[in-house]
């Protein structure tokens, strides 16, 4: 599978000698990314792995010097070392976040090129001693994104670009090609982005082998949630066990009185960070006025709680959901569903997540922030996709300054005055990547000189 995040890792040694630290949740797919790019590159790939191999502390223990580092590497791998087109890569690093404080040190050596992987589940890294900054990248590593997908099923470059071009350009996308289009998109709130569930529906087209991969996928981050702390870990995995139920509630915002009657969130809000950090789920924060910046607005005890993966929150729904979502069942509830995929949508394309719910004046499913202002956007599954009474308020509420608004929806592009209503496809475009012209400005020392 190509993906994004293969041209991401090339970009960085293209440009850049330091170290590369791919982290994320578990079943991204770090390693094997990893792998896949030492072999496309025909590197020398040196690995050593910190959960199959805890002897492989013993290359850090002691040692005075990275040249010491790299001899006792030799010895525990057995492998020769390949100065220039040698690739050392640390897995599992989690299990011993010493070895990331030694980067500065091997980078500054210059022989070889150095990769790292781990996982937030079980081990925040953010505890790592000494880290190396200026010597490290760091890409977090999210599930294959709606735009990875098509292209795993065989999606053509050029159909994408031309989707893209009717985008930025709001004109309709051809008829055949936005059926098509929505088919995938059904597909993939199925099968999700998980790299092991998607080889498996490519290899298969088997949905019942893809949900028992799924399955697999949430036994081990249930697991995962087991080795955490005793006193935290059974709320901890309470929180998880609930996300599902709580974003098919009516306002799918998450109710701590429906976890215990006597909740607080300032006493359970480290498990709600720890799965956010843990990369397990997308917490999206209510404003209070959508207005820039949202972060001011920000109310951190009222949020949704979104699955880092649809096709892992699809397959915690009832037997047969699946096969009714492919079939376009217009009784089932895609409100959730769609929800859930315009959150992982738009944190995987870097942007932070808020909504906006007011009793006055309704709610707004996302509010998006960058340079020109504020965004609202609403997520409609349903026909009555003209219907919205909060994107109205807002809209005309003049204190805003609100000029743009999305509606993602089934049907196909079309403007009608600040509203652009999109297919929910259109999610592949709404990237928040920042601009690369420079910031020039000049100090006013003007008189002062």
């Amino acid at each position: 599978m190509k993906r994004k995040l293969n041209r991401q890792i090339a970009d960085h040694y293209a440009n850049s000698g330091n170290a590369l630290l791919l982290t994320g949740a578990r079943q991204t797919g770090k390693t094997y990314a990893i792998r896949q790019y030492a072999q496309e590159e025909h590197l020398n790939l040196i690995e050593v792995n910190f959960l199959e191999s805890p002897t492989a502390q013993q290359l850090f223990e002691g040692a005075e010097s990275a040249a010491e580092v790299l001899t006792r590497l030799t010895a525990f791998t057995n492998k020769p070392l390949v100065e220039g087109s040698t690739l050392i890569f640390f897995d599992e690093v989690q299990k011993y976040p010493e070895a990331v404080t030694w980067i500065k040190f091997l980078v500054d050596d210059g022989r070889y090129r150095y990769a790292l992987s781990g996982s937030l589940l079980g081990v925040e890294l953010r505890n790592i001693r000494s880290v190396p900054v200026g010597y490290m990248s760091v890409i977090e590593v999210k599930p294959l994104d709606l735009e990875d997908f098509c292209r795993a099923l065989g999606v053509s470059d050029s159909v994408l670009s031309k989707v893209g071009e009717a985008w930025h350009s709001r004109t309709a996308v051809d008829t055949v090609v936005h059926k098509s289009l929505m088919k995938i998109v059904r597909l993939y709130t199925v099968v999700g982005g998980m790299p092991a569930a998607v080889q498996k529906y490519i290899d298969t087209m088997d949905l019942r082998a893809v949900q028992q991969t799924q399955r697999d996928i949430i036994g081990l981050y249930k697991w995962d949630l087991s080795q955490y702390d005793a006193a935290s870990r059974l709320y901890i995995g309470e929180i998880f066990e609930m996300m599902p139920s709580q974003l098919n509630a009516k306002n799918k915002r998450f109710v701590l009185k429906e976890l215990n009657e006597h909740a607080h969130f300032s006493r359970l809000e480290n498990g709600f960070i720890w799965l956010r950090d843990a990369g397990a789920a997308l917490p999206t924060y209510n404003v209070e006025a959508p207005v820039y910046p949202l972060k001011l607005n920000e109310q951190r005890n009222l949020f949704k709680l979104f699955s880092n993966d649809v096709g892992l929150l699809t397959s915690q729904y009832a037997e047969g959901t699946a096969l009714r979502l492919l079939g376009e069942d217009c009784t089932v509830n895609y409100g959730a569903i769609y929800e859930n995929l315009t959150a992982q949508e738009l944190s995987a394309h870097g942007w932070n997540l808020h909504y906006f719910n007011s009793k006055r004046q309704g709610e707004l499913d996302f509010v998006l922030e960058d340079d020109s202002g504020v965004t609202p956007i609403e997520v409609k599954s349903g026909k009555d996709y003209e219907r919205h009474h909060a994107l109205s308020n807002v809209m005309g509420n003049k204190a805003y300054g609100i000029t743009q608004a999305y509606v993602l929806c089934n049907d196909n592009l079309r403007v009608e005055g600040e509203v652009v209503y999109a297919p929910i496809y259109m999610l592949m475009f709404i990237d928040n990547r920042p601009s690369p012209a420079p910031m020039i400005y000049a100090p006013p020392i003007e008189g002062l000189v």
